[in-house]
């Protein structure tokens, strides 16, 4: 295995991680122009879009690709620990996979601590309900749908596709989980981080600690188990998943732990797995593996998702 490639955000917040979540939605919020910087050109783009079935503030970006439909659909749900991020943090890899041919449903999910578990799943699962049955105003074909996310998105994108198994109105023919929380139990597992000192190893604890309490607190020892906190304990029921995470990442066990699961469950699936990649990686441009990474993800969404 090769050394860690760098992190220029890693490295820029030295041992200073956030400590409250208004700090974490600073720090992302202030890297959002770095990684959406070029954005890729597509056919059009629709803003908080109100999500019919949800409460009234749940919205998303819509992408429409550019050319004539009608494209296959993916729900995308932005990483950022369940209590930060957004569509614009995340617009440029919502825009890559428009880019490749698919109407991308960018979602607005309400977040931890001011909305926590189990809201922002309800929302996720509401806004997959409703592009399967708006995709054809966007050009879209909602029985070819997808779902995924990164990080907390991950972890919300598998819960849904799980508990939307028997759906008779949805279909989700696969999922993208990048680097994903599958099991809390298991939030601890993983590498060490190289390079980190025991000060920022204990930061990245506590930060940890922080994301998981605002997410599940009161009683979240009850809730670890639950398949919508913890879909690994519902792997058989996810459709065809395409598993991503590096090996610089904590959460490269939660990656190998779901691909092992969904192989004993007889579930189609691929784990890619890429060496020396921190978390968040996909967003990073400046790595060559970020778009080696998308174009994987294409190439496995057009498998499952052909006419």
């Amino acid at each position: 295995m090769t050394d860690p490639a760098p992190n220029p955000m890693a490295q820029m917040m030295g041992a200073n991680l956030p400590e409250t979540v208004e700090d974490m939605r600073r720090l992302l919020d202030g890297f959002a122009g770095m990684l959406n910087a070029g954005l890729p050109e597509v056919g059009a783009f629709h803003e908080k879009v109100p999500v019919a079935g949800s409460p009234a503030d749940v919205t998303t970006d819509v992408i429409v690709p550019a050319g004539d439909g009608p494209w296959p659909v993916l729900v995308y749900l932005h990483g950022g620990g369940w209590v930060c991020g957004s569509p614009t943090t995340h617009k440029k890899l919502a825009h890559r996979f428009a880019e490749a041919g698919y109407l991308v449903f960018n979602v607005d999910y309400r977040m931890a601590p001011e909305h926590p578990f189990p809201t922002p799943f309800e929302d996720c699962l509401a806004a997959v309900r409703f592009a399967a049955k708006a995709a054809s105003q966007y050009g879209g074909d909602g029985s070819r749908l997808a779902i995924g996310g990164d990080s907390a998105g991950g972890n919300l994108s598998a819960a849904v596709a799980s508990a939307l198994h028997d759906d008779p109105d949805v279909r989700i023919a696969a999922t993208l989980l990048l680097y994903g929380v599958f099991d809390f139990a298991e939030m601890g597992a993983g590498p060490d981080v190289a390079g980190a000192t025991p000060e920022m190893v204990a930061a990245g604890e506590k930060l940890v600690d922080l994301m998981v309490g605002s997410y599940l607190d009161p009683g979240r020892d009850d809730k670890m188990r639950d398949p919508r906190v913890s879909p690994i304990h519902l792997a058989e029921r996810l459709p065809p998943s395409h598993v991503m995470c590096g090996t610089a990442d904590p959460l490269v066990a939660q990656a190998h732990a779901l691909a092992e699961r969904l192989k004993a469950s007889g579930v189609a699936h691929e784990l890619e797995i890429y060496d020396g990649m921190p978390h968040g990686f996909a967003q990073m441009e400046f790595f060559p593996q970020a778009r080696e990474s998308i174009d994987r993800m294409v190439a496995f969404l057009r498998t499952h998702l052909a006419s």
